[in-house]
């Protein structure tokens, strides 16, 4: 259990997602993300000099990746804080507020910073060399597309899944249905009273509209409606599958920001000092072959045993939901209700970008928490492959 790491009330921030080859398509990602973090920066009047240390959470090749932790750290403003660069698919975000915390709890410094940002819209086309290839024939990889297939397990995410629906048994294609519609309803709640739920934390991107103009968005762009009938009307992408077009996510484009540090700088930097923000504790595992759905739940018990508690004393959960039958499992292992899983939003309805993916999770617990008064929440999230992390919160 963590007992020094908290972040401030406010202290953090998600971009709106844009479905992959829309908006952000052209803009590097790390790029945009550390000027939209340095934007956020300057509104709440926080000098970047304050972070001892910098995590820059990117999965997707962009131009001078290889330069990601320190560049990402001097472009905020940051020029003399080392960075790190980290890369766990979908558990990106997660991992890289563990580690910022990991640090706090052992005295390394006092103030880190996690910059999550990734495009997977126009994913690289990577080659190498290869002496022996016919006529000097390279190697070749498209980053995104040949990578929703797991190079160890051999088979592609979706067939993982549909996996992990067998063997966890029982899950049906109507289930998946009604449970994906919720989960749209639950989106939508957060876009009430002019997206009021979504302003508590999103910050919009400036993005180059032209090369001679600029433009902002400011909410999320292309999620596309859920109805009873349209996700009736959906095939299974597998013949022998439960889940459809309709009950996965999308890749998106996007970033976001947090704050981690100790319980007093916390309170300086604070939006409202009558609320505190703690990490209390992080879990991981590595699952089955080819299951990417069923390390969520054992990664979510190492993180309530590790804080000692239990799914009884959870308030909020969220998930990272790439497949629908991710939530149906974690509810039926947690004991949670799955139609109060996931409030206000989740992946599968706003996008995937995998880098910020699980951040933007985090800071939404956060402020449902507030809204209920405080209390403990749960994120747990595959990435990729048959691994997963969770984090656990405590607002008081």
């Amino acid at each position: 259990m963590y007992t020094k790491t908290f972040i401030p009330y406010g202290g953090y921030f998600s971009s709106p997602f844009a479905r992959w080859q829309g908006t952000l398509q052209n803009e590097n990602a790390l790029e945009l993300g550390a000027a939209t973090a340095k934007r956020w920066l300057t509104s709440k009047n926080i000098d970047p000099k304050i972070f001892e240390y910098v995590y820059v959470g990117n999965t997707v090749g962009q131009l001078r990746q290889f330069h990601a932790g320190q560049w990402g750290a001097a472009l905020i403003g940051a020029t003399q804080t080392p960075g790190c660069h980290i890369d766990q698919a979908c558990a990106t975000a997660t991992t890289c507020m563990n580690q910022a915390a990991v640090g706090i709890e052992t005295g390394l410094y006092e103030t880190a910073f996690c910059l999550l940002t990734d495009r997977m819209s126009n994913s690289p086309h990577t080659i190498w060399p290869n002496v022996k290839g016919a006529g000097g024939t390279v190697i070749a990889e498209n980053w995104a597309f040949d990578n929703f297939t797991d190079p160890w397990g051999g088979v592609a995410m979706i067939q993982s899944a549909e996996n992990s629906a067998k063997t966890i048994g029982g899950v049906s294609r109507e289930e998946c249905d009604v449970v994906t519609l919720r989960r749209y309803e639950q989106y939508t709640d957060a876009l009430k009273d002019d997206r009021a739920f979504q302003k508590r934390y999103m910050f919009p991107i400036e993005y180059k509209k032209s090369r001679k103009e600029t433009a902002l968005l400011e909410a999320d762009e292309g999620v596309t409606p859920r109805t009873k009938e349209g996700l009736a009307g959906f095939k299974a992408v597998l013949a022998d599958g439960v889940h459809t077009s309709g009950s996965q996510t999308h890749p998106a484009d996007g970033n976001g920001g947090v704050i981690l540090t100790t319980r007093e700088q916390a309170r300086a930097l604070s939006t409202d000092s009558k609320v505190e923000v703690q990490v209390v504790s992080y879990g991981f595992n590595r699952g089955p072959l080819n299951h990417v759905s069923l390390p969520i739940v054992p990664a979510a018990k190492m993180a309530l045993a590790n804080a000692g508690i239990s799914s009884a004393d959870i308030k909020a959960l969220k998930t990272h939901n790439p497949f629908i039958v991710n939530d149906i499992y974690a509810s039926r292992e947690l004991s949670f209700d799955v139609m109060n899983i996931n409030n206000y939003g989740s992946p599968l309805i706003w996008g995937h970008p995998q880098g910020p993916t699980t951040s933007r999770a985090i800071i939404e617990i956060i402020e449902e928490l507030v809204i209920l008064g405080g209390g403990y929440g749960l994120f747990t999230g595959c990435a990729a492959g048959d691994i997963a992390a969770s984090l656990i919160v405590k607002v008081s």
